[in-house]
């Protein structure tokens, strides 16, 4: 009940009740209701923001999202794994596929073809993940084009090999000592201890330790170029000319099987084992030539060896340990 109000009359001298107007009482009772209405609506509206309001709509479309974020999750994975194994094969093809056929290596930034314009993409744009999906959309273009850029270049390398099966007899593709004659890989390619000076440098070939006459195999077809000791330090060697660049080196050799001017076939025993020259003990040492640069021989060892035993190999060839000349 609202409080009555009075005023003094002067002339009277009396107090008057002040009658309130009626528009006034409508008037409050209007303000009342429009503050009601805003404060309710205000309300509503922090509901509808909070996970307190979540309506059956909402669920699903918040299921939905989070699904896409899942998805995404996977589809950026498979993406990294598919350049991976385009780096891969792409690495294999430069450095295997093509040297072994004596052709150049291509250009990374030609394998991946020109760069797609900003047109490609502005279906694209306006969207609320528009920069992810563009970002996702280019890599997965670029992967596409490398892939289409190398079933070109294994096409062009199939036919090299259709036309070369003298350099397929040629390359050194096999060890020179059989795995079961082997006592082990002793050392690889790369920098190793000196075993007289203790000294790192640099290791020219690889190293199979066996025992003294142990047979030695040309690793590929070719002409004996040399059989004697003409190099300082290899003691007992062989030079082998295979065409094609390639030269391989066999030293520390116990006795010879094999002279000057002689054609060989790849598997064809040369010599034996020995520890002649700069040698700490019975060894082979090999070493293989491209094009005149010394080069890993392990790289060439896929006519003889299983998967396996390429791991197996490779993992003792990498250790820096001392050689044995």
């Amino acid at each position: 009940m609202s409080k009555v109000k009075y005023i003094y009359d002067s002339e009277k001298l009396a107090f008057l009740k002040i009658k309130p107007k009626k528009g006034r009482k409508l008037g409050y009772f209007a303000l009342f209701l429009v503050a009601s209405a805003l404060f309710g609506f205000l309300c509503f509206v922090i509901l509808l923001n909070t996970s307190y309001f979540e309506t059956p709509k909402d669920k699903i479309l918040a299921r939905e999202i989070e699904n896409m974020r899942i998805n995404y999750a996977l589809l950026d994975k498979r993406v990294e794994q598919l350049d991976e194994t385009m780096s891969d094969l792409e690495a294999r093809d430069n450095n295997v596929y093509r040297a072994y056929f004596n052709s150049s290596p291509i250009d990374a930034e030609k394998r991946k073809g020109e760069e797609p314009g900003a047109n490609r993409y502005k279906q694209l744009e306006g969207y609320n993940n528009s920069d992810l999906v563009i970002s996702t959309t280019k890599r997965l273009d670029i992967i596409s084009n490398q892939m289409a850029f190398q079933s070109k270049s294994l096409d062009e390398i199939h036919k090299l090999a259709k036309g070369k099966e003298k350099l397929l007899a040629a390359i050194p593709a096999i060890q020179p000592v059989k795995n079961e004659e082997l006592r082990q890989m002793a050392s690889g390619f790369g920098y190793r201890s000196d075993p007289f000076t203790k000294i790192r440098k640099f290791h020219k070939g690889m190293d199979f330790t066996a025992r003294t006459g142990t047979p030695i195999y040309a690793t590929g077809d070719g002409v004996v170029e040399k059989a004697d000791a003409s190099l300082s330090g290899y003691g007992n060697h062989i030079e082998i000319r295979h065409g094609f660049g390639y030269k391989t080196l066999y030293a520390h050799l116990s006795k010879y099987k094999t002279r000057p001017g002689q054609r060989v076939k790849r598997g064809d025993v040369i010599g034996y084992v020995g520890s002649t020259g700069r040698s700490e003990a019975p060894h082979l040492h090999y070493e293989v030539y491209q094009n005149g640069k010394v080069v890993n021989p392990l790289n060439f060892y896929y006519g003889s060896i299983s998967a396996k035993e390429y791991v197996l190999i490779s993992q003792i060839a990498n250790q820096e340990n001392q050689s044995l000349d």
